[in-house]
């Protein structure tokens, strides 16, 4: 493929039925070629394109992403990011949260070209909002390979049911009801999560 093509907007179209594996190098030639999909990866290989959410969806989402920007930017703990994110985790998958959040010094010992890449990192916590179409299965395989890969906090936030799923290492899945908030607890020190807008 030349330098001319791959800078060129590609149209990927790929039937339900068919499956793409590729290398993590494909991969990211892959995503570079086509900047207005958003593609993950499997740690077997298997190629993943998520369709954009709803606008609803997308509100809610971009609210909690906002809340965690902020209080990021006020204690300046770490680095935050937004779904449109991927990192290479350890088992070999390329992945990109809702929202994610690294501790700082994890990401400074992590060299620039690594930064601007797929981060090849784990984030310390992570969060995924279901879309109305969203497989739940697939969310909770996805919720337990971040836990897999060392992310410490993981939130599953169930709009449909009304239900947040906790994943934390070496422990089972807590499941809340309908909470007004969450809380960092000690991986996110002092962040409470309002979800007033996310259950409306």
């Amino acid at each position: 493929m030349t330098q001319a093509n791959l800078s060129q907007t590609l149209a990927v179209n790929i039937p339900p039925t068919l499956t793409l594996t590729v290398t993590h190098e494909q991969f990211i030639q892959l995503a570079l070629a086509n900047r207005d999909l958003q593609l993950e990866r499997t740690a077997t290989g298997e190629l993943i394109v998520i369709p954009p959410t709803g606008s609803d969806t997308g509100k809610r989402n971009f609210d909690i992403a906002g809340q965690l920007w902020l209080w990021n930017r006020q204690t300046k703990l770490g680095v935050a990011f937004d779904s449109s994110t991927g990192f290479y985790l350890p088992n070999g998958s390329d992945r990109s949260p809702d929202a994610a959040w690294i501790r700082q010094e994890r990401w400074d010992a992590l060299a620039l070209e690594q930064q601007e890449s797929f981060a090849p990192i784990c984030p310390d916590f992570v969060l995924e909002l279901r879309s109305k179409n969203d497989s739940i299965e697939k969310l909770r395989a996805k919720m337990r390979e971040y836990i897999e890969n060392g992310a410490c906090l993981g939130w599953l936030i169930d709009r449909k049911n009304q239900k947040v799923e906790i994943y934390r290492p070496s422990r089972d899945v807590e499941v809340l009801n309908k909470p007004a908030n969450l809380s960092g607890e000690d991986i996110l020190p002092g962040f409470v999560l309002d979800l007033t807008e996310v259950w409306s």
